[in-house]
């Protein structure tokens, strides 16, 4: 926005100090003044004392004069002096937005000295900056991630369509098949990127939901995946009733379930799904079976397209954004994620969520 230049808060600080320094003294002058003229002599004694009382007024007003033009310049050296010091750290706070402006997030003010509201404020600043210079991150690694992702269904489609091209004998039979097999993908990984995206910007109305109802759900939806995997699904829990959006909720509880299905042990593996209700929250739990994942893992598995390749079945490798996703439902209703690595094996994945009316 463009605006008209003013007069600069220092020059505004300068005068209002000045100004308060001249009425000051005016008034102690003034003050000055009013009692003296009570001693002087009465304008009854005479000529004598009339001249007097002249002489003394003339000296008084020459000499206010005087008080009045230093207090001026004190005022206005003073004033601009004292304006300068409060107002530096201002400077800093212009600097550092300027660079923001620029895209240079990484600076910081870290204004020194003893705590006031300028330093509150150079603090607030640079905490803010380090949250948008993460988000910011965070954001062109997942741009870069899901381009590169999307790239590859689109790249071996096109490979299909050459190879299909050079060959017009070819089955197309075979093509097809695996051209449907690659847009599916393509179709998912949109889906899920859509549905991260709606999480995130919290695109949903709030209703009363029960976990417990949401994930019997996601496990008879996937009990056939189970079964075919050898995998034994278990449900169990009190009613938990969370305030949220339920298809949100249900997108979460079927992620968490599907990967503990197809992240299990080559046969006879389980998942546990539980609901339970804590003081002020309620609680979906999901356990599985299998191999214990290594601590560099567990602390990425949340990211976007990050995928524990070693415990993934290749039929069911999805797009890499089922925990992306769990974790960015999870924020968008103030809850919190927990993984954790089970004793005897596998994983262990605990959401926590406001209980509803908190």
């Amino acid at each position: 926005m463009d605006r008209e230049r003013g007069m600069s808060v220092r020059l505004k600080l300068t005068l209002s100090y000045a100004g308060f320094l001249m009425l000051a003294g005016a008034l102690m002058l003034a003050s000055v003044w009013f009692f003296l003229l009570r001693d002087l002599p009465d304008v009854k004694a005479g000529i004598g004392g009339l001249q007097v009382r002249k002489e003394l007024a003339l000296h008084f007003a020459s000499g206010a004069g005087v008080v009045m033009a230093c207090l001026l310049v004190f005022g206005l050296l003073g004033g601009w002096f004292l304006a300068g010091r409060m107002l530096a750290p201002l400077s800093h706070l212009t600097d550092a937005t300027h660079r923001a402006a620029k895209g240079m997030l990484s600076h910081r003010i870290r204004l020194q000295g003893r705590k006031d509201e300028f330093r509150e404020l150079a603090d607030a600043f640079d905490a803010m900056l380090a949250q948008l210079e993460a988000h910011v991150a965070e954001q062109r690694r997942f741009a870069a991630n899901a381009s590169h992702e999307l790239r590859t269904p689109l790249a071996v489609s096109k490979s299909l369509l050459d190879v299909a091209r050079a060959d017009p004998h070819r089955d197309t039979g075979e093509l097809i098949d695996r051209l449907s097999v690659v847009n599916t993908r393509a179709i998912d990984l949109t889906e899920a990127l859509l549905l991260l995206s709606r999480a995130e910007q919290r695109a949903f109305t709030r209703d009363d939901v029960d976990l417990s109802l949401v994930a019997e759900e996601a496990a008879e939806t996937l009990l056939p995946l189970a079964e075919k995997g050898g995998v034994t699904l278990e449900t169990r829990g009190d009613i938990a009733h969370a305030s949220g959006s339920q298809p949100l909720l249900l997108q979460l509880a079927t992620n968490l379930v599907h990967n503990a299905i197809v992240h299990n042990l080559p046969e006879r593996g389980t998942v546990w799904v539980t609901t339970g209700v804590r003081p002020g929250s309620v609680v979906l739990t999901v356990e599985n079976t299998g191999e214990t994942p290594a601590p560099e893992l567990l602390a990425i598995l949340t990211e976007p397209f990050q995928r524990g390749t070693e415990r993934i079945r290749g039929d069911h490798a999805g797009v890499g954004l089922g925990l992306a996703i769990v974790q960015s439902i999870t924020r968008a209703h103030d809850g919190t994620l927990t993984l954790t690595p089970r004793p005897s094996g596998g994983l262990r994945v605990t959401v926590e969520l406001p209980a509803a009316g908190m």
